[in-house]
């Protein structure tokens, strides 16, 4: 998307103060989020966490910043586990393991930092062959 173009229907409206959290809602057992905007250089992604729910270990070709805005959320990053709450941030570094788990209901913003080298790192042929699954039985 060139800067003329407007932004995307769902994405967060430009030159407007807006209630940040109250643009995602809590859902039942469930993971909400909406993409609040999407350029080349960044996406930032709001997210509400059912208490219990998460994300499992996965690994981004980027950095990645998660900041709370509501509740508590414990936040993995190479095997250390981080209690968050409203007010705190997380650096998740690139291409080191990281998971997310709500302590209780919680909602964060997190915004994906693509720099020119991690923007050719990610290259559908390179995301591809890194996102498979590991074979199972082999060390």
């Amino acid at each position: 998307m060139n800067p003329e173009q407007p932004p995307a229907k769902r994405e967060m409206p430009p030159a407007e103060a807006v209630p940040l959290a109250g643009m995602v809602n809590y859902q039942e057992g469930a993971v909400v989020s909406r993409t609040l905007v999407n350029r080349p250089a960044a996406t930032i992604t709001l997210f509400a966490f059912d208490e219990g729910q998460g994300l499992s270990e996965h690994t981004a070709p980027f950095d990645a910043l998660a900041q709370v805005l509501e509740g508590e959320a414990e936040i993995t990053v190479s095997e250390k586990p981080l209690v968050t709450e409203a007010g705190h941030a997380v650096l998740m570094p690139a291409n080191q393991p990281h998971a997310l788990k709500a302590l209780t209901r919680f909602k964060m913003l997190l915004t994906m930092i693509r720099s020119q080298a991690e923007k050719a790192d990610s290259s559908p042929a390179l995301r591809d062959r890194n996102d498979k699954p590991e074979k199972k039985g082999r060390k």
